[in-house]
């Protein structure tokens, strides 16, 4: 009996095999559908099916700079120890890869685009990669910078990816600018880039919590309301201090803030670099981790 292209998605989305694998089950059973499940399943392959929802809040953020496009992204797996095998990280690196090669939007939109090096999608993919590292794989979010000058940061063999996005002028190298500023935004985790992007709301909210703080202290409780919202907006430059990037002591020079270091270094090299944007990927933040109860689990398989 043939099959069609049709009967492979088809046996695909029913097993969540792999296509070249669901062709060659079709193969082995002239085209049955039914059959080819039961050879697969026979395979062990079918298996891959359950992994998909298994949570996968392991993986790697990864950023690169390909093309002239800054590229980050942040693939998942289930355990650390699948995420640092060769065949994920090259996986990942892929995936940067296709999303440097297209302008897709989004996730779902980067499933249909080719994956790179291959006849297939980067959503016909992700099963195939799947049944080789033996875990549920979901691409979560990528983002890209095809402007300016990019420069990429991993920390941690991609437990952070940070790429900062600069204006630069004068023809001069600002790698080293830019490495300094995303190991800053990787160690710091700034809420704000900048002061200016601070609404009011934000700062309302933070006089607020400073005044309270002050009605709850023996020694200022007693100061009349205006005085404690005086002294609130005066320690507003600390707020802009500890949470916003350029206002932040740059961590290799307590002595000057993130600003006053791109400005100086880029002087010194002949010519001007300022900020203009940057991306942090952190892996699995915001994922709910799955807990493990082992005592419940070997209590389940006895029947108790």
């Amino acid at each position: 009996m043939a099959f069609t292209a049709a009967d492979v998605k088809k046996l695909r989305e029913m097993t969540n095999v792999g296509m070249m694998d669901c062709k060659k089950a079709l193969a082995e059973t002239d085209g049955d559908i039914d059959k080819a499940i039961e050879y697969l399943r026979e395979k062990g392959l079918a298996k891959a099916a359950k992994k998909a929802d298994r949570i996968a809040a392991e993986g790697m953020a990864f950023a690169d700079v390909i093309d002239g496009k800054g590229v980050i992204v942040e693939v998942n797996a289930e355990t650390d120890f699948a995420s640092k095998t060769p065949v994920f990280v090259d996986f990942v690196k892929d995936i940067a890869a296709a999303v440097a090669a297209t302008d897709a939007a989004d996730v779902e939109a980067l499933k249909a685009v080719k994956y790179p090096g291959s006849d297939l999608t980067v959503g016909e993919m992700v099963p195939e990669k799947v049944l080789v590292i033996g875990e549920n794989i979901q691409i979560r979010r990528f983002a890209r910078f095809t402007e300016n000058t990019s420069v990429a940061y991993v920390h941690a063999g991609g437990r952070i990816g940070v790429l900062v996005n600069l204006a630069v002028e004068g023809g001069i190298d600002a790698t080293e600018i830019g490495k300094d500023v995303a190991m800053q935004i990787a160690a710091l985790n700034p809420r704000f880039w900048d002061k200016s992007l601070v609404s009011e709301a934000v700062l309302d909210e933070e006089r607020k919590i400073l005044v309270a703080q002050m009605d709850n202290d023996p020694k200022m409780a007693s100061k009349p309301q205006q005085v404690k919202e005086k002294i609130a907006s005066g320690k507003i430059n600390k707020f802009y201090e500890e949470n916003c990037l350029l206002q932040q002591a740059f961590v290799k020079d307590g002595a000057m803030s993130v600003e006053e270091y791109i400005a100086s270094a880029a002087k010194a090299l002949g010519g001007s670099v300022k900020f203009v944007d940057a991306i942090r990927f952190e892996k699995g933040e915001g994922i709910e981790k799955r807990v493990d109860d082992f005592a419940a689990e070997v209590a389940a398989q006895a029947g108790l």
